[in-house]
């Protein structure tokens, strides 16, 4: 049984976990995505650009697939964009998906095992992620 996510996001759970800081205008961005994809069923991904729904990945056995219908259905407003993913990345591959993309920051549960790799690949590609240490995960 699911109970209902009530979490709301506040900066003070919000953790900058790459080199490089969301700017404000990526920063208004990822707040308003990990709004909207709080109501997106697993695996979700909402890519958000101006404080509008630029894609919508969801509903996928992969996490990864979920990146890439997003950026299929975000066409050329993926660019720029910023993602919201609803729970961790098990692996580098959605984060790299992402950044080739264009997307340039995003906000996540964090948790993963591999949350190290996951980040250095943020910093590869020059990212920013902020972990919020909490998942929607909506079934």
């Amino acid at each position: 049984m699911q109970t209902f996510d009530t979490h709301s996001l506040d900066e003070e759970g919000m953790k900058v976990v790459t080199q490089r800081e969301p700017t404000l205008d990526e920063l208004t961005d990822l707040i308003f995505a990990w709004r909207v994809v709080k109501f997106v069923k697993s695996n979700a991904i909402v890519l958000a650009q101006r404080l509008t729904t630029a894609g919508i990945g969801a509903g996928q056995m992969s996490r990864v697939d979920s990146v890439q219908i997003a950026l299929r259905k975000a066409s050329d407003r993926a660019v720029g964009s910023v993602m919201a993913s609803d729970a961790f990345f098990p692996k580098p591959d959605g984060v790299e998906e992402a950044a080739v993309g264009g997307v340039t920051a995003i906000i996540q549960p964090g948790g993963s095992i591999r949350d190290e790799d996951i980040i250095r690949m943020a910093d590869r590609h020059h990212l920013a992620m902020v972990f919020t240490g909490h998942r929607h995960f909506r079934h």
